[in-house]
């Protein structure tokens, strides 16, 4: 696959806040990896039944997660706000020969087509809360009829108090509030805490838990 060489992401294109960039990227630039470099375990486990086809990977990090889908045989667009993850992750997809559309923006701000995957995969996202419920409605916008929605967190975390760190729950989405926002036109697959699967070293690897929400689009 030597003639399939993913894109470099255009990391000074970035739509979205600035402080949120900013945000991520020091947290990246902090450490040479944040993560474990594996897929995430949720992942793995409900995308086996599925057919490959266009897949939205929103917050991809250093793209553990995309490089194992393109790997798969799905067509992948990874979105990201780190300038400094997408970089790494850019070259992981070149270590793989893997092809990957790199999105450099929030989830708000990217533009997406609408209703045009067939997988939405959201793990572990921070998402940032607005009254109007913008981020909650672009993951249900991006699914496209037929296409499934994959929205993984951590349990427990959404009912903790303000830490001293400034993280604060209510400032973030969880899948709860997205299942809030369902009507007719989609079917909750799954809806449950699972333990979780967790790879050794990286970022969070000390959750045991994960809440997963799986809908499917019906039209």
């Amino acid at each position: 696959m030597t003639d399939n060489i993913a894109a470099e992401p255009h990391t000074d294109g970035y739509l979205g806040d600035p402080a949120v960039r900013a945000e991520w990227d020091d947290r990246y630039a902090d450490r040479q990896q944040l993560w474990s470099g594996r897929p995430n375990g949720a992942l793995v486990a409900e995308v086996a039944g599925l057919a490959p086809g266009r897949v939205l990977d929103v917050g991809c990090g250093e793209g553990a997660d995309a490089v194992w889908l393109a790997r798969g045989g799905w067509d992948v667009t990874a979105l990201e706000v780190s300038g400094v993850a997408l970089e790494r992750a850019a070259g992981h997809a070149r270590d793989a020969g893997v092809a990957i559309h790199w999105v450099h923006a929030t989830l708000t701000e990217a533009a997406l087509p609408p209703a045009s995957f067939d997988l939405v995969s959201a793990q572990y996202p921070a998402l940032l809360r607005t009254p109007d419920a913008a981020a909650e409605r672009a993951l249900l916008a991006a699914v496209a009829p037929g296409g499934v929605l994959l929205l993984v967190h951590h349990a427990g975390m959404d009912t903790q108090h303000a830490d001293d760190g400034g993280f604060d729950p209510a400032d973030y989405v969880w899948p709860s509030m997205v299942a809030d926002l369902l009507d007719d036109d989609w079917e909750i697959e799954v809806d449950e805490q699972r333990p979780r699967v967790a790879p050794d070293g990286g970022a969070g690897a000390h959750h045991t838990d994960d809440l997963v929400l799986r809908v499917r689009r019906l039209r």
